[in-house]
Protein backbone atom coordinates (compact mmCIF):
# COMPACT_ATOMS: atom_id res chain seq x y z
CA UNK A 1 0.00 0.00 0.00
CA UNK A 2 1.40 3.40 -0.96
CA UNK A 3 1.55 6.64 0.99
CA UNK A 4 -1.25 8.35 -0.94
CA UNK A 5 -3.68 5.52 -0.30
CA UNK A 6 -2.90 5.47 3.42
CA UNK A 7 -3.43 9.23 3.63
CA UNK A 8 -6.80 8.96 1.90
CA UNK A 9 -7.87 6.16 4.28
CA UNK A 10 -7.15 8.25 7.36
CA UNK A 11 -8.68 11.37 5.83
CA UNK A 12 -11.94 9.46 5.35
CA UNK A 13 -11.82 7.95 8.83
CA UNK A 14 -11.19 11.42 10.29
CA UNK A 15 -14.04 12.94 8.29
CA UNK A 16 -16.41 10.26 9.61
CA UNK A 17 -15.24 10.56 13.24
CA UNK A 18 -13.37 13.85 13.79
CA UNK A 19 -12.71 13.37 17.51
CA UNK A 20 -12.39 9.66 18.30
CA UNK A 21 -11.56 8.41 21.77
CA UNK A 22 -11.68 5.28 23.86
CA UNK A 23 -15.09 3.82 24.68
CA UNK A 24 -13.93 3.24 28.24
CA UNK A 25 -15.41 5.74 30.70
CA UNK A 26 -12.86 7.65 32.79
CA UNK A 27 -12.21 11.11 34.21
CA UNK A 28 -8.51 10.92 35.17
CA UNK A 29 -5.34 9.14 34.06
CA UNK A 30 -5.67 6.83 37.06
CA UNK A 31 -9.25 5.87 36.22
CA UNK A 32 -8.15 5.19 32.63
CA UNK A 33 -5.26 3.03 33.84
CA UNK A 34 -7.56 0.94 36.03
CA UNK A 35 -10.14 0.63 33.25
CA UNK A 36 -7.54 -0.52 30.72
CA UNK A 37 -6.12 -3.09 33.17
CA UNK A 38 -9.66 -4.41 33.63
CA UNK A 39 -10.35 -4.45 29.89
CA UNK A 40 -7.94 -7.29 29.09
CA UNK A 41 -10.07 -10.13 27.68
CA UNK A 42 -13.20 -8.17 28.57
CA UNK A 43 -15.54 -5.82 26.73
CA UNK A 44 -15.52 -2.06 27.24
CA UNK A 45 -19.25 -2.27 28.04
CA UNK A 46 -18.58 -4.78 30.82
CA UNK A 47 -15.73 -2.69 32.23
CA UNK A 48 -17.83 0.48 32.17
CA UNK A 49 -20.60 -1.26 34.13
CA UNK A 50 -18.11 -2.27 36.83
CA UNK A 51 -16.28 1.06 37.05
CA UNK A 52 -19.59 2.95 37.17
CA UNK A 53 -20.00 1.40 40.63
CA UNK A 54 -16.32 1.34 41.63
CA UNK A 55 -15.13 4.85 40.77
CA UNK A 56 -17.73 6.77 42.84
CA UNK A 57 -16.45 4.79 45.85
CA UNK A 58 -12.73 4.61 45.05
CA UNK A 59 -10.98 6.36 42.16
CA UNK A 60 -7.51 7.14 43.55
CA UNK A 61 -4.64 4.82 44.47
CA UNK A 62 -5.12 5.49 48.17
CA UNK A 63 -8.88 4.99 48.04
CA UNK A 64 -8.51 1.62 46.30
CA UNK A 65 -5.84 0.54 48.77
CA UNK A 66 -8.18 1.52 51.59
CA UNK A 67 -10.90 -0.51 49.90
CA UNK A 68 -8.69 -3.59 49.95
CA UNK A 69 -8.39 -6.50 47.55
CA UNK A 70 -11.43 -8.45 48.75
CA UNK A 71 -13.82 -5.50 48.52
CA UNK A 72 -12.32 -4.51 45.16
CA UNK A 73 -13.16 -7.96 43.85
CA UNK A 74 -16.80 -7.42 44.73
CA UNK A 75 -16.94 -4.48 42.32
CA UNK A 76 -15.15 -6.20 39.44
CA UNK A 77 -16.27 -9.83 39.84
CA UNK A 78 -18.37 -9.61 36.66
CA UNK A 79 -15.17 -9.15 34.65
CA UNK A 80 -13.03 -12.05 33.46
CA UNK A 81 -9.83 -12.80 35.41
CA UNK A 82 -11.03 -10.51 38.19
CA UNK A 83 -8.95 -12.22 40.87
CA UNK A 84 -5.61 -11.56 39.18
CA UNK A 85 -6.75 -8.12 38.04
CA UNK A 86 -7.67 -7.12 41.60
CA UNK A 87 -4.27 -8.29 42.83
CA UNK A 88 -2.49 -6.32 40.09
CA UNK A 89 -4.52 -3.16 40.70
CA UNK A 90 -3.77 -3.23 44.42
CA UNK A 91 -0.05 -3.74 43.73
CA UNK A 92 -0.09 -0.96 41.14
CA UNK A 93 -1.76 1.43 43.58
CA UNK A 94 0.93 0.71 46.15
CA UNK A 95 3.71 1.43 43.64
CA UNK A 96 2.04 4.62 42.43
CA UNK A 97 1.91 5.91 46.01
CA UNK A 98 5.41 4.79 46.98
CA UNK A 99 7.27 5.74 43.80
CA UNK A 100 5.17 8.29 41.91
CA UNK A 101 3.41 10.40 44.56
CA UNK A 102 0.11 8.79 43.62
CA UNK A 103 0.31 9.99 40.01
CA UNK A 104 0.25 7.89 36.85
CA UNK A 105 3.65 8.23 35.12
CA UNK A 106 3.79 9.43 31.51
CA UNK A 107 6.79 7.33 30.50
CA UNK A 108 6.55 3.89 28.93
CA UNK A 109 9.19 2.15 31.04
CA UNK A 110 7.59 3.33 34.28
CA UNK A 111 4.12 2.28 33.14
CA UNK A 112 5.29 -1.15 32.01
CA UNK A 113 6.91 -1.67 35.42
CA UNK A 114 3.43 -1.61 37.00
CA UNK A 115 1.73 -4.99 37.66
CA UNK A 116 -0.86 -5.81 35.02
CA UNK A 117 0.47 -3.20 32.59
CA UNK A 118 1.92 -4.49 29.34
CA UNK A 119 2.94 -2.65 26.20
CA UNK A 120 -0.62 -2.32 24.86
CA UNK A 121 -1.98 -0.92 28.14
CA UNK A 122 0.92 1.51 28.37
CA UNK A 123 0.27 2.66 24.82
CA UNK A 124 -3.41 3.34 25.55
CA UNK A 125 -2.55 5.42 28.63
CA UNK A 126 0.27 7.30 26.89
CA UNK A 127 -1.97 8.14 23.94
CA UNK A 128 -5.33 8.76 25.55
CA UNK A 129 -4.30 10.32 28.86
CA UNK A 130 -1.12 12.10 27.80
CA UNK A 131 -1.58 12.74 24.08
CA UNK A 132 1.48 10.83 22.92
CA UNK A 133 1.46 9.37 19.38
CA UNK A 134 1.46 5.67 20.23
CA UNK A 135 -0.26 2.63 18.72
CA UNK A 136 -2.05 0.29 21.10
CA UNK A 137 -2.40 -2.72 18.80
CA UNK A 138 -5.23 -4.95 19.96
CA UNK A 139 -6.96 -7.73 18.01
CA UNK A 140 -9.05 -5.20 16.06
CA UNK A 141 -6.08 -3.09 14.95
CA UNK A 142 -4.01 -6.18 14.16
CA UNK A 143 -6.82 -7.52 11.96
CA UNK A 144 -7.61 -4.23 10.21
CA UNK A 145 -3.95 -3.39 9.58
CA UNK A 146 -3.27 -6.76 7.99
CA UNK A 147 -6.56 -7.15 6.15
CA UNK A 148 -6.55 -3.70 4.55
CA UNK A 149 -2.82 -3.66 3.87
CA UNK A 150 -2.21 -0.50 5.90
CA UNK A 151 0.48 -2.24 7.94
CA UNK A 152 1.02 -5.96 7.50
CA UNK A 153 2.87 -7.92 10.16
CA UNK A 154 2.99 -11.34 11.80
CA UNK A 155 3.25 -10.00 15.33
CA UNK A 156 1.60 -7.21 17.30
CA UNK A 157 4.92 -5.42 17.72
CA UNK A 158 5.67 -5.62 14.01
CA UNK A 159 2.29 -4.09 13.16
CA UNK A 160 2.78 -1.39 15.81
CA UNK A 161 6.16 -0.38 14.41
CA UNK A 162 4.89 -0.34 10.82
CA UNK A 163 1.90 1.81 11.78
CA UNK A 164 4.16 4.30 13.52
CA UNK A 165 6.34 4.40 10.44
CA UNK A 166 3.63 4.54 7.75
CA UNK A 167 0.70 6.49 9.22
CA UNK A 168 1.03 10.16 8.20
CA UNK A 169 2.13 12.20 11.19
CA UNK A 170 -0.97 14.40 11.34
CA UNK A 171 -3.12 11.30 11.96
CA UNK A 172 -0.87 9.54 14.48
CA UNK A 173 -2.55 10.80 17.63
CA UNK A 174 -6.00 9.47 16.72
CA UNK A 175 -5.10 6.62 14.36
CA UNK A 176 -5.38 3.78 16.85
CA UNK A 177 -8.87 4.92 17.90
CA UNK A 178 -10.04 5.05 14.29
CA UNK A 179 -8.66 1.59 13.58
CA UNK A 180 -10.21 0.09 16.72
CA UNK A 181 -13.62 1.56 15.90
CA UNK A 182 -13.33 0.41 12.29
CA UNK A 183 -12.45 -3.10 13.41
CA UNK A 184 -15.16 -3.18 16.06
CA UNK A 185 -18.07 -2.03 13.91
CA UNK A 186 -17.19 -2.44 10.20
CA UNK A 187 -14.15 -4.62 9.53
CA UNK A 188 -15.36 -7.26 11.95
CA UNK A 189 -13.63 -10.60 12.35
CA UNK A 190 -15.99 -13.20 10.90
CA UNK A 191 -17.56 -11.28 8.03
CA UNK A 192 -16.37 -7.74 7.32
CA UNK A 193 -19.09 -5.30 6.25
CA UNK A 194 -17.31 -4.31 3.06
CA UNK A 195 -20.47 -3.09 1.32
CA UNK A 196 -20.94 -0.35 3.91
CA UNK A 197 -17.24 0.44 4.41
CA UNK A 198 -16.07 3.99 3.67
CA UNK A 199 -12.61 2.79 2.64
CA UNK A 200 -13.63 -0.29 0.63
CA UNK A 201 -12.17 1.04 -2.65
CA UNK A 202 -8.82 1.71 -0.93
CA UNK A 203 -8.65 -1.54 1.02
CA UNK A 204 -6.48 -4.33 -0.44
CA UNK A 205 -8.43 -7.23 1.10
CA UNK A 206 -9.07 -9.78 -1.66
CA UNK A 207 -12.11 -11.56 -0.18
CA UNK A 208 -14.52 -8.63 0.13
CA UNK A 209 -18.16 -9.17 0.98
CA UNK A 210 -21.17 -7.42 -0.51
CA UNK A 211 -22.92 -6.66 2.79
Amino acid sequence: MNREKRREIFERLRAATPHPTTELNYSSPFELLVAVILSAQATDVGVNKATAKLFPVANTPQAILDLGEDRLKEYIKTIGLYNSKAKNIIATCRILLEEHDGEVPDRREKLEALPGVGRKTANVVLNTAFGQPTMAVDTHIFRVSNRTGIAKGKTVLEVEKKLLRHVPREFLHDAHHWLILHGRYTCIARKPRCGSCIIEDLCEYKEKTES
